[in-house]
């Protein structure tokens, strides 16, 4: 995806996937916009020009998460979303905060490696087709004709023998080759619990520089060699230190963390006991988000040009009670609407991957015809509207849980039902959801 969209452009795009918040979208689409323009900023100025974080204000089920998420895969940026409630202030058993960057460099040295790895697959594909081919043709001695002779020979052989392997005829043939073992691992395992996954990890990497890898014989098809062998040299040829370089580049430059449930850190006032906590919490975050270097296993991270996005609820607690610092670094807050019936409709129909195309695809990989018409969405929606304003309201999640109530029985004798096409109309609907809604302890468990 292009790197440099316009806000109209990003907008845009996140309108394929998410229904309305149309000012939550700008802010984003903004933020993301400002990256772009930084980088085009001369260096000193560059340095100075903070990322303006936002946090997202509303109920669940409203998109705050996919927005954020798309915001992500459209900048191509390294992306991770974390519950801020898992979070424990120093001292205390528990995640500490600095192991969000952490993670986020685990995933970008993931996307970095992924893209080196398309990068010199064509090249490991030939260095194993050469091994391979080595195990199937070992060197032979000097012939009575001399060494010339028996090479021309062997090279003739060798090109038949390539060409058949290029067309797959010698898949089903056992080979020997030499691999590196990877089934011994290391037995770093008994110092685990809570707060002991970075240092067992660290660990871990650290003894696997230390002891060099065993190379074993194996026998198998050359089906499964071929892939063995092209994975083996995939990674040799990738340079570890320039991955990590890359990496680390990527996740200061244009990394994005979603803080989730952050209402949930925030103290009430005149707040005591597990409130306390709650506030440490925050200050742990406040130098992260102000910008901060982490020390991760790949080297060390400057949090500065991270983009934070926060999102809550807010319903016991508002954003004016966090503590004074951390509120001034995020300057943008954007409250998203709760969803009416009409949105419902538009989630059941108008994304990419809106939910009826998703079961009616399902459905089709068994040979069933499942149509959703107008009516049926229409009446879907008003259901969930009536079981969210009586029940818990959780927004666009309520619909994951009726469709499942509504399309169950087709979705367990779907295999028996090949050819069989299922019209989902609004009768289709109230018959088989309309005594579940009707009796309000019974959808409150179901529904």
């Amino acid at each position: 995806m292009n790197k440099s969209l316009t806000p109209r452009e990003i907008v845009a795009e996140l309108d394929r996937y998410v229904v309305g918040q149309q000012e939550a979208k700008r802010m984003v689409a903004i933020a993301l916009r400002n990256r772009w323009r930084r980088r085009q900023l001369g260096p000193e100025l560059q340095e100075d020009v903070l990322p303006k974080n936002i946090i997202l204000i509303g109920p669940t089920g409203v998109g705050k998460t996919e927005i954020a998420r798309r915001l992500a895969r459209l900048a191509d940026a390294p992306f991770i979303k974390v519950e801020a409630s898992k979070f424990t202030e120093v001292g205390y058993v528990g995640r500490d905060v600095e192991s969000m960057i952490r993670d986020l460099a685990d995933l970008a040295v993931k996307m970095a490696r992924e893209e080196r790895r398309d990068e010199v697959q064509a090249k490991a594909a030939e260095v194993a087709e050469d091994r391979l081919l080595d195990a199937l043709l070992p060197a032979r001695a000097a012939g009575p004709y001399g060494h010339e002779a028996a090479a021309a020979g062997a090279g003739e052989t060798r090109d038949k023998l390539r060409a058949q392997l290029r067309e797959g005829q010698l898949d089903g043939r056992d080979v020997e080759i030499e691999l590196a073992d990877r089934a011994g691992g290391l037995p770093i395992g008994v110092l685990g619990g809570p707060g002991m996954e970075e240092f067992t990890s660290n660990l871990r990497d650290m003894l696997g520089q230390m002891m060099p890898g065993r190379r074993v014989q194996r026998r198998m098809k050359v089906a499964e060699a071929r892939e063995a062998l092209v994975a083996e040299e995939t990674e040799r040829l990738i340079d570890a230190e320039e991955v990590n370089r890359e990496a680390i580049r990527r996740v200061e430059e244009s990394g994005i963390v979603f803080l989730d449930e952050i209402d949930k850190v925030v103290s009430r006032e005149g707040g005591h006991g597990p409130d306390v906590s709650r506030e440490g919490v925050q200050r742990d975050l406040l130098p992260i988000v102000e910008g901060s270097t982490v020390n991760t296993k790949y080297g060390m991270v400057r949090t500065d040009h991270i983009l934070f996005i926060a999102a809550g609820a807010f319903h016991m607690a508002k954003p004016a009670d966090m503590i004074p610092e951390l509120q001034g670094r995020f300057p943008i807050r954007v409250e998203l609407a709760s969803l009416t019936e009409a949105d419902f409709v538009r989630i059941l129909t108008e994304p990419r991957s809106s939910l009826t195309r998703q079961y009616s695809e399902l459905m089709a990989t068994e040979g069933v015809k499942l149509v959703f018409t107008e009516e049926g969405a229409a009446e879907l929606a008003r259901i969930a509207v009536e079981v969210n304003g009586r029940t818990e309201n959780i927004g666009a999640r309520r619909l994951f849980t009726i469709l499942e109530k509504l399309l169950d029985e087709v979705s367990f004798n779907a295999p028996d039902m090949e050819g069989v096409t299922v019209e989902v109309t609004a009768q289709y609907v109230h018959d088989r959801l309309a005594d579940v809604v009707r009796d309000t302890d019974l959808s409150r468990y179901i529904l």
